[in-house]
């Protein structure tokens, strides 16, 4: 005798879900190969969307994406634990119409994404290995501390301005600023009420606080340059003219691997030293770079330029070569380019680079 059975069983079927993150919620659509289940929003938690998908899509495939922000990997991570074919996206890379452009929300959003995801229009970044993370966070934390530093010491000269306090002579130049002797005069400047030493003293001791940090945010990146997950790459990297300590630990821990770059214009374009470009018919103008790139990367690698242009003898001669045509600032971006394809070189190869001497 036949029995009538009520299982539903999804074996075989793809199930695509995207989703919006937001700190206390999230906006999620579900969809099918054919259809729209259903967009709701749920807490913050990649299980209770698994529970969600168990329970009304059994024996399915799932496959989710949502879009890189504040919310790291760590979701991508928990849902790939969970079975879920994940993927993080670049924002940008989602396709939008222009309705969608201008009548933006979060559920609009999760849909787009759902969307896109079924189309097959979406393309994975590059997910870091959690170690990769976590150094990448001791790299960044010292350059927001860096930053921090400097607003406080500009308070500092704020409130001396503020206040008519004029440097003395020794401290005219900017060179002198922030030695051991520009801070003890620091400590003894007078003021005429104890509640203007007092706010002073407060940003003095705010600053040395930062400078300490700094330092020894320091001195762990060194010791993590010597450890041998980046020693050699890290010996490679510093054979470059321009490349230091700080530049090369920064290249390693946001790249993490020379290998996901096929081409070195494709690395160019992650760093984002790559022109603008606005062509119709047989009229093409080039631009500047692109505003697209890695800011932390290509900062780095810019700032290593310059150095690189005075020491390296060959992108010396090229600098100069571009500032007979083009202004300087112009010029260091294609150096930045010659420091790049060294860079790619050395970790590529596993060679040291060695300086050419131009005849």
């Amino acid at each position: 005798m036949q029995t009538q059975s009520n299982k539903i069983d999804f074996n075989g079927q793809n199930i695509y879900v995207g989703f919006d993150v937001h700190l206390k919620d999230w906006k999620v659509t579900i969809m099918t190969e054919r259809l729209s289940h259903k967009t709701f929003t749920q807490p913050p938690k990649p299980e209770v969307l698994h529970h969600y998908l168990i329970k009304n899509f059994p024996g399915g495939t799932y496959h989710s994406a949502y879009e890189a922000g504040f919310s790291g990997y760590w979701i991508h991570n928990k849902l790939l634990a969970l079975g879920i074919n994940s993927i993080v996206v670049n924002p940008a890379d989602i396709p939008t119409t222009g309705k969608e452009t201008i009548m933006k929300d979060d559920t609009r959003d999760s849909i787009k994404i759902a969307r896109s995801l079924r189309n097959g229009d979406l393309t994975s970044i590059h997910v870091p290995s959690l170690p990769t993370l976590e150094d990448r966070g001791l790299v960044r934390t010292r350059a927001t501390l860096v930053k921090d530093l400097t607003r406080y010491k500009n308070r500092i000269k704020s409130f001396l301005y503020f206040h008519g306090i004029e440097f003395p002579e020794t401290f005219i130049k900017p060179q002198t600023h922030w030695s051991n002797r520009f801070n003890k005069w620091l400590d003894e400047v007078a003021m005429s009420e104890p509640s203007g030493r007092a706010s002073l003293n407060v940003l003095l001791a705010q600053s040395s606080h930062l400078r300490s940090s700094v330092l020894q945010t320091t001195k762990q990146i060194q010791q993590l340059a010597k450890t041998g997950r980046y020693k050699t790459r890290h010996d490679l990297l510093r054979s470059i003219p321009g490349i230091g300590l700080l530049t090369a630990m920064t290249i390693l821990i946001e790249i993490e691997t020379i290998d996901r770059f096929d081409t070195f214009d494709q690395l160019c374009g992650f760093i984002g030293l790559v022109p603008s470009t606005h062509s119709s018919g047989d009229h093409e103008v080039i631009g500047n770079i692109t505003p697209r790139g890695h800011n932390v990367l290509r900062s780095a690698i810019i700032e290593s330029a310059w150095i690189a242009s005075r020491l390296d003898p060959a992108l010396n001669k090229s600098y100069h070569d571009y500032c007979k045509r083009m202004e300087p600032n112009k010029a260091i971006i294609r150096i930045a380019r010659k420091l790049t394809s060294r860079i790619r070189f050395v970790l590529k190869n596993n060679q040291p680079y060695v300086c050419s001497i131009v005849k």
